[in-house]
């Protein structure tokens, strides 16, 4: 039998029957439904949450074993990116300096800034756009790894061609000189013999008797040899590869001819006094890329440190050419 329950009317002065209007009793209805709907919702949430189903823990084993083999290829690909890194340094700035090659520029090449723009991006992406990243990653490993075996492939050139370079480089000096008492002029601003003012002189002076032999200092070809009223006087051009000439000035005789072949320490002429000259010597330049060189530091073969030092000091001595 349901409960009847009264209340205390303060303006009858009586107990009257109370009565429960109907949009209350469906709010009460709702808030009992809701509440529930709530608590089964976060029931059901803690459940799945510490009480996974058997094809969830699959999933979960799985996406967790795919996370540990993502992080493990993103550190492999670091480890690989740093070593083809160094690689790349020691190429650039160790054999292609031996060789005398110009370094691979860095657009053929992943630049750090990138790099590390790409490892910050990389914190914040979803796991298909860091699958998508490590993809380009790869990609340009790969070009530079393509880069870098075309930079050993010419690397592996320029060893077979040493012998020749190192042939073909200018390494001894011109005229006998054992002694070292016969360089009387070096490299740079000295006074002219005839106008008697600074002037850049571009070769190294060697004051010898007339008739005294004149060696080429490297294997080339003759390239010039004659007397073209240059001021030179009779004078020999060596065409020596690898962009490198040598010139061998103001000769009493000639004995090279153009188009032939000379080696090392073959004689080529004689000390002589030719051309715009104040007396027997030879004038000796040594050029790269068509810009002169100082001589002096082409002495390597013939000079112990010893004497290389002191042609150092008799070079650098601010006096009179011979020419």
């Amino acid at each position: 039998m349901r409960k009847i329950k009264y209340f205390y009317n303060t303006h009858t002065l009586r107990y009257e029957r109370l009565i429960t209007p109907l949009r209350v009793k469906l709010l009460r209805i709702f808030g009992i439904i809701a509440a529930v709907a709530v608590g089964a919702f976060f029931a059901t949430q803690v459940i799945y949450r510490y009480f996974p189903s058997a094809n969830e823990k699959r999933l979960m084993n799985a996406n967790a074993r795919l996370e540990e083999e993502l992080k493990i290829t993103q550190e492999e690909l670091e480890k690989i990116s740093f070593a083809l890194e160094e690689i790349e340094v020691r190429d650039n700035e160790v054999y292609r300096s031996i060789f005398e090659a110009s370094p691979i520029p860095d657009s053929a090449r992943a630049k750090a800034m990138e790099k590390e723009a790409l490892e910050q991006l990389n914190a914040t992406l979803s796991d298909a756009q860091l699958n998508e990243s490590i993809k380009k990653k790869i990609t340009t490993l790969n070009s530079r790894l393509q880069v870098q075996k075309a930079s050993f492939e010419d690397l592996t050139e320029m060893v077979k061609n040493k012998e020749v370079l190192l042939a073909a480089t200018p390494a001894i000096q011109p005229v006998s000189n054992k002694n070292l008492n016969r360089l009387s002029s070096g490299f740079g601003y000295r006074i002219d013999p005839v106008y008697k003012t600074p002037k850049m002189h571009a070769g190294l002076d060697f004051a010898a008797p007339q008739g005294t032999p004149v060696y080429a200092t490297a294997n080339g070809i003759v390239k010039f040899a004659a007397n073209s009223g240059n001021g030179y006087g009779n004078h020999i051009i060596i065409r020596h590869g690898f962009n490198y000439e040598t010139l061998y000035g103001h000769l009493y005789r000639i004995k090279a001819r153009a188009g032939k072949k000379v080696v090392r320490g073959e004689v080529i002429g004689w000390v002589g006094n030719s051309g715009k000259s104040t007396g027997p010597h030879l004038h000796y330049e040594v050029h790269k890329n068509g810009r002169p060189l100082d001589p002096v530091y082409f002495f390597y073969n013939d000079l112990n440190p010893e004497q290389f030092d002191r042609m150092l000091k008799m070079a650098a001595a601010s006096n009179q050419s011979l020419d």
